[in-house]
């Protein structure tokens, strides 16, 4: 999740669809699937809670970019990654106005379906023409609590939740620690041992729904006594190749 610098709205989007989506990502080996996504002004304005540990300010980061990497070949493309993007920067191939707010790795953890067998796998969901995205981060209150917490997702909270919901699937990922020679632009992953990342994928757009079905996810989590909800913030996605929504950014 990364904030172009203001007045590098336009040249970060072009260099990130026309050069570093490719570039630096889904022509590497490994990657199998990718999709950006983008929060305009009134998506930004949606987002809790006002004090975020991902975010600071909680609106930051308008742009999402989220990528499926192959089971069991995550050491592979990690020393793929951190050359390549070496390399891009030497080469002048990498734009600096720009922050990282919120990039990690993750592994999967579970993934839960709306409407059991039927639809779209989770492998197809960077794919699928789906409408929108949120993504919530919740931390546990320590390693033993994210274990209990993930449970508690799987299969009491999520199944609840999605019932009936514009929501197709959530899936759940846990971060691992990035590489000592990552780039020196992007910090060192946070709450490797306590944090679950959830990307909830629509088949509607998120604000048709936001009231309904995505207010209170902090309330829920915090009635468990496991964890807190440190963002949920929604999405919707690029159009790949233009600059819709750019303008609409500030």
């Amino acid at each position: 999740m990364v904030e172009p610098h203001p007045g590098h709205e336009y040249a970060y989007n072009r260099w990130y669809e026309d050069d570093h989506y490719y570039a630096g990502a889904t022509a590497m080996p490994w990657i199998f699937a990718g999709r950006r996504w983008v929060a305009t002004k009134d998506f930004q304005e949606l987002r809790y809670p006002e004090k975020s540990a991902v975010a600071q300010p909680v609106g930051a980061g308008c742009y999402l970019s989220t990528y499926w990497v192959t089971e069991g070949r995550y050491d592979d493309h990690m020393k793929w990654t951190v050359a390549i993007n070496k390399r891009l920067n030497r080469d002048g191939r990498v734009y600096q106005d720009r922050t990282h707010v919120f990039t990690a790795f993750q592994d999967h953890e579970a993934t839960v379906y709306r409407d059991g067998a039927a639809g779209p796998r989770d492998f197809h969901a960077l794919d699928h023409p789906y409408a929108g995205l949120v993504l919530q981060v919740v931390d546990a209150e320590g390693p033993e609590q994210r274990a209990e917490l993930l449970e508690w997702l799987r299969s009491r909270h999520l199944p609840k939740r999605l019932k009936g919901s514009p929501a197709a699937m959530v899936t759940v990922f846990r971060p691992t620690p990035l590489p000592g020679d990552r780039m020196t632009y992007v910090k060192q992953v946070e709450g490797v041992d306590t944090r679950l990342t959830l990307l909830w994928f629509l088949q509607e757009d998120p604000r048709s729904c936001w009231a309904s079905r995505f207010t209170g996810l902090d309330a829920a989590v915090a009635e468990t006594g496991l964890g807190r909800v440190e963002l949920v913030a929604p999405f919707v996605p690029t159009v790949p190749g233009t600059d819709r929504y750019v303008d609409r950014l500030r």
